[in-house]
């Protein structure tokens, strides 16, 4: 079997271009359409952008409370994989989220979630070549999840707290 892998977030290193969400929308929808990216930036505090994909957390709840079975674990990657002709569009898989990232597709209304591009996932590519490194693959199992299984506003305020102190942040 081939080595699960991971995508790492550091978002001290985001700088909130969202140039994730346009490289994963443009691979899986064609065109760009932010509100279909299976990754997305959250910017809770001024200054303070969070992006959030998929913790694969090892228990995988969103396919276990899946009740049509529409729902797998890539054994190659790790990722979860969604079979859509399954899909109800229920929100059973949503709901089980507890990083708040499954959610269901805008337009078919079906579960959608980062499934690694294979294992080679353009949100990662396009924050590479843009320099930032926010992202980056690592193998799965050098991973403490659960610090990733974790809901956008809450990184974004201990995130806030740590670079300001809590306090109010004015722009301009």
């Amino acid at each position: 079997m081939a080595q699960q892998i991971f995508i790492l977030r550091d978002p001290l290193r985001c700088s909130g271009c969202r140039l994730c969400e346009v490289a994963c929308s443009l691979h899986h929808e064609g065109t760009v359409w932010p509100e279909a990216s299976r990754i997305r930036v959250f910017e809770l505090y001024p200054g303070v952008d969070v992006p959030q994909t998929c913790a694969q957390c090892r228990d995988y709840p969103c396919v276990k409370a899946c009740g049509q079975a529409a729902l797998r674990v890539d054994e190659k990657t790790g990722a979860v994989i969604v079979d859509e002709a399954k899909c109800t569009g229920c929100g059973d898989c949503v709901r089980a989220c507890p990083g708040k990232v499954m959610r269901l597709h805008p337009k078919t209304g079906k579960a959608m979630v980062c499934d690694l591009c294979g294992g080679e996932p353009e949100c990662v590519k396009a924050c590479q070549d843009a320099g930032f490194h926010a992202l980056q693959v690592v193998p799965y199992e050098s991973v403490a999840l659960k610090i990733y299984s974790i809901f956008p506003e809450e990184v974004a305020r201990r995130l806030h707290e740590t670079l300001y102190g809590g306090e109010e942040v004015f722009l301009g």
